[in-house]
């Protein structure tokens, strides 16, 4: 019988003295797709830094075949046939579509000058066999999130890529780009490619992946067929318990509960026009509507991130011409979609991003000095109530997983105790157990009498946690639903035009 394409055998991580894997031993097989899922923090990026040569394993062994190897660099194993294609886009906006293929690996023609006219050809034959129309020349910053998706594929590829990891590839994609995605995968598969799929989207790893390797605190608790488990058992061993209702009971706001934040004729050139709403304490208002329909764009209205003009009122208090730290004096509070551009600065402690925003709460004297005590207590406080997996408080966020910076970038928009918080795609790139927290921290928040917005491209999720939606459509007020009508027939009939 032929050797697996790649092996670990009891793969050990330490840093300093905490262990983060524990004895991994997992193979994949040529033309096979695994999954890989669990909680954040539970060990996936480690062990694909480790396949992809980032980092070195304290212990144990990988093969290639039957071949025992040490990556010492990306190069290493580039150079083995292992490619991954990162969460966050590791592209250049400014450069073409060849030029960021080969940026690193250039091809050179006559005299050592670059071979563009080889370059080109050879990224037009990748993209083909994607069925990717993408012009070469483009440049990266005019393509859709699904075109720079399959460019980072295509990156992998021209280095004749055996095994392809895909990190959470789906994050910006819409339902129509998942599917093609998976249709370039199937393809891949039937080319002999062996690829390692990591998602927090258990439907999605049951359609694409043929088995599932499940992470727990560092440990692989199981490996089974796709096929064998359903959503809630592969849920159930991700976290180790049961996960009864993923949505919380949300507490029913009084009725006679004050409009604590009001919009009235918001437009903004180019991205919407007239949205006018309220949200009552308490209250947890959904946005729904298609990519592109201008839900975010309201929130960055809001928070004077992005010129409009109208009525945006706190309590009845209107403001004027907003600017973030005005939006946030008056009491509001927004969680970036865009986690790592807007959400947080990933070089700074967790400490440091959580007091961000409320830094002059933590400022004494003349001089406005810091009190690092009284930053350190809050920090230690939120990364308790959130469960944040790290260290200490002094850890840079880039060496916490997707997930953990989420939860310190949400503790960052609740520091300065907000009456109104705006909460835009909460749970992207977060585990099913994570969500679960979230969810109930919403939902606790709410019966604390704070007015809550939740943007979010999930259905589910609309539905399971708000009680009325408003729907957007080309920038525009489609309608809202409420009730028994909050389904996703009508939420889509609206979204749609149909209705």
């Amino acid at each position: 019988m032929p050797a697996a394409l790649v092996r670990t055998e009891k793969i050990r991580k330490d840093f300093s003295t905490v262990t983060v894997l524990k004895d991994i031993s997992i193979d994949l097989w040529a033309g096979e797709t695994l999954g890989l899922i669990g909680e954040n923090g539970a060990g996936k990026s480690t062990l694909m830094k480790i396949l992809s040569g980032l980092y070195q394993p304290t212990a144990g062994t990988l093969y290639l075949g039957d071949r025992a190897v040490v990556l010492r660099g990306p190069r290493d194993a580039k150079a083995a046939g292992i490619s991954i294609v990162p969460q966050e886009f590791n592209l250049c906006p400014d450069l073409s579509v060849s030029e960021n293929i080969y940026l690193g690996d250039e091809l050179s023609g006559k005299g050592g000058l670059l071979d563009r006219a080889a370059m080109r050809a050879r990224t037009r034959e990748l993209l083909a066999g994607l069925s990717a129309n993408i012009d070469p020349d483009a440049r990266i910053s005019e393509l859709s999130a699904a075109q720079k998706q399959l460019v980072e594929i295509c990156k992998a590829l021209v280095h004749d890529a055996r095994v392809l990891i895909l990190d959470e590839p789906t994050t910006v994609l819409t339902r129509i780009e998942v599917d093609r995605l998976f249709q370039v995968m199937r393809d891949l598969r039937a080319r002999g490619i062996a690829m390692i799929y990591i998602s927090h989207k258990l439907w999605e790893v049951a359609e694409i992946c043929d088995r599932v390797a499940i992470l727990r605190d560092g440990e692989l608790v199981h490996v089974a067929p796709a096929a064998s488990m359903d959503l809630e058992e592969m849920a159930r061993r991700m976290v180790g318990r049961e996960l009864s209702e993923l949505f919380p009971v949300l507490p029913e706001p009084p009725a006679d509960a004050p409009v604590a934040f009001e919009v009235a004729g918001l437009s903004s050139p180019g991205a919407f026009q007239d949205v006018s709403f309220t949200v009552r304490a308490g209250e947890v208002l959904g946005f729904a509507g298609l990519v592109g329909a201008g839900r975010t764009e309201v929130a960055e209205a809001v928070m004077g991130i992005r010129p409009a003009s109208g009525r945006i009122a706190v309590a009845g208090t209107a403001l004027r011409a907003p600017r973030p730290m005005d939006a946030v004096a008056a009491g509001i509070g927004y969680l970036s979609e865009d986690r790592q551009g807007q959400g947080v600065m990933t070089p700074f402690s967790i400490a440091e991003n959580i007091t961000l925003v409320s830094l002059p709460d933590y400022s004494r004297g003349l001089l406005g000095l810091v009190d690092r005590r009284r930053e350190e207590a809050s920090a230690q406080r939120w990364r308790g109530r959130f469960a944040i997996k790290a260290a200490a408080t002094s850890q840079r966020l880039d060496e916490l997983s997707g997930g953990n910076q989420q939860k310190v970038s949400l503790a960052k928009c609740l520091d300065p105790a907000p009456k109104v918080l705006i909460v835009d795609e909460p749970t992207r790139g977060v585990d099913v157990g994570a969500k679960h927290e979230i969810y109930q921290l919403i939902a606790d928040l709410a019966g604390q009498g704070i007015a809550i917005i939740l943007i979010s491209s999930e259905l589910e999720e609309v539905i399971g946690m708000c009680r009325r939606v408003l729907v957007m459509r080309e920038g525009r007020i489609a309608g809202f639903v409420a009730g028994a009508a909050v389904n996703e027939e009508e939420i889509m009939y609206l979204a749609t035009g149909i209705r």
